[in-house]
């Protein structure tokens, strides 16, 4: 068992030589024994900090601290191996000339060999690979290589394992089953844990709370269902949604488009606004709804269906994501409803989702 930590990054600033910030002022805290999922797309600096936390990157200012503990920053640079802190790369990292068994025995360099042989089976055992223990990595499969990598991270016992994006390179088929036991796997350490990933998804299934950063900037922090249900702007809720926009003027407190009437829920008057309805909160019905419609396009995708209406004053078609079998497949001039819940409003300020 590990000893969970908290690890805090305060103000942190990076740059490479061009100057150009890959991190702008990112302040946020992993609590002990939480998985916190660091989101956002490519750019957005979800990696270099985590090498920060590592040790393997120097931030430019600001301070990473471990209990409170200051373990980088204007006062001290701890070197990665004293910092407690594991870190399971993307493409594993495993030494094809070592045995598995060895893999995971590589960074228990302060215990005696037979310690280590100890601690790498049990850190084995906990993966359920103790069996490949005298096998080498490329008779295993993605999601056992993965796991490799994972038991070598933990058998150190860190405070905190970071994780960075760990199922990119794995098959789509495989990646709902890794993943759960990869998270089966956190909880039963206790460590706190950080995962890199750029799949909205994927950081709602993982993580207690999750980071999403842009530019170098942390957008919002907080629980899947906060950002998903009260997204900060319309970057936030484009990365959680697909979503249909609508530009809008809020008059007498509601805000008209296409697809209805909508309350403004306290924007100024006047505001120009940017309405943005997600494309899972539309239903269709052949009898009844709010407005018109003219299906354009159908497409079967397996549980769901992918639609696109003609609507009137919509410059671009309404797309919506709908349960097969919700309308009927000969359907063609048809009524939509916008639920109210999935409709989102935003000034706008020139950020696009």
């Amino acid at each position: 068992m590990t000893f969970a930590a908290r690890l805090t990054f305060e103000n942190i600033f990076h740059s490479y030589g061009n100057g150009a910030a890959t991190l702008d002022g990112v302040s946020l805290s992993a609590e002990p024994g939480e998985v916190l999922c660091l989101l956002g797309p490519s750019g957005s600096g979800k990696t270099t900090l985590l090498r920060i936390a590592a040790g393997i990157e120097a931030q430019t200012r600001g301070r990473v601290l471990l209990n409170d503990r200051e373990i980088a920053g204007p006062n001290v640079f701890l070197s990665p191996e004293k910092r407690s802190i594991g870190l399971v790369f993307q493409d594993f990292a495993l030494f094809p000339h070592l045995t598995i068994l060895d893999n995971v025995r590589f960074g228990l360099t302060a215990l005696s060999g037979a310690e280590t042989m100890d601690e790498a089976r049990l850190a084995l055992s906990r993966v359920g690979l103790e069996h490949h223990a005298g096998s080498y990595p490329h008779i295993l499969s993605g999601g056992e290589q993965q796991r490799v990598a994972l038991a070598r991270a933990l058998a150190p016992r860190p405070a905190v394992l970071l994780l960075d994006e760990p199922f990119s390179g794995l098959d789509s088929r495989l990646k709902d089953s890794v993943r759960a036991e990869t998270l089966a796997i956190l909880r039963q350490s206790r460590a706190t844990a950080i995962v890199v990933t750029h799949d909205a998804e994927e950081a709602m299934r993982m993580g207690d709370r999750i980071a999403l950063l842009k530019d170098g900037r942390l957008k919002q922090l907080g629980p899947a269902e906060e950002l998903f249900q009260a997204p900060s702007d319309l970057f936030v809720a484009g990365f959680f949604s697909e979503l249909n926009l609508f530009r809008a003027r809020v008059r007498s407190g509601r805000a008209e488009t296409p697809l209805g009437v909508f309350d403004a829920h306290g924007l100024p008057d006047g505001a120009d606004i940017s309405v943005a309805v997600r494309l899972s909160g539309i239903e269709a019905h052949e009898n009844d709804g709010d407005v018109e419609a003219r299906v354009i396009s159908r497409r079967f995708l397996g549980e769901t269906e992918a639609l696109e209406f003609a609507v009137a004053g919509a410059d671009n078609p309404v797309r919506a994501r709908m349960r097969r079998g919700a309308l009927a497949s000969q359907a063609r001039d048809v009524w939509l409803t916008a639920r109210r819940s999935d409709v989102l409003m935003f000034e706008r300020g020139g950020e696009s989702a």
